[in-house]
């Protein structure tokens, strides 16, 4: 395995321990459709959480979370919307984002963002769709 995906590796594995001390339960790592990768499904009480783990050894080239731009957003609500129609949820729903600055064996820093971005309501319309707020 390539040295940046173990340090990717090893930012999901972080991810999802933080997720559980903070009380969610995880339901599915790495969980594909298509094109799009979902890097942690979690529940967050009733609340289905979509969370896409992003990590970098330091910030010369900008905050991890600002690399997720539209187009990631788009395929991570593709994927989201597929995992529903398998799974048959149909309630809430929140599209997270974790960031990681750090390396292995150093001092790490974690951030998360709690509905980060979300489909507009003109998500998939003929039109182009992609109405995407983020907060």
């Amino acid at each position: 395995m390539a040295i940046q995906q173990d340090h990717g590796a090893w930012g999901e594995n972080l991810a999802a321990d933080y997720l559980i001390q903070s009380g969610l339960e995880i339901l599915s790592r790495n969980w594909r459709y298509r094109r799009a990768e979902i890097d942690i499904v979690a529940r967050d009480q009733d609340v289905l959480v979509f969370v896409e783990v992003k990590t970098r050894a330091g910030t010369g080239f900008g905050r991890p979370e600002v690399s997720v731009d539209r187009r990631k957003q788009r395929l991570m609500v593709d994927a989201g919307m597929a995992f529903m129609r398998a799974t048959g949820y149909e309630s809430e729903v929140r599209f997270d984002i974790i960031s990681i600055v750090g390396t292995p064996g150093s001092q790490f820093e974690i951030s998360h963002f709690k509905d980060a971005f979300f489909p507009g309501l003109d998500y998939g319309a003929e039109r182009g769709g992609g109405g995407y707020y983020n907060y």
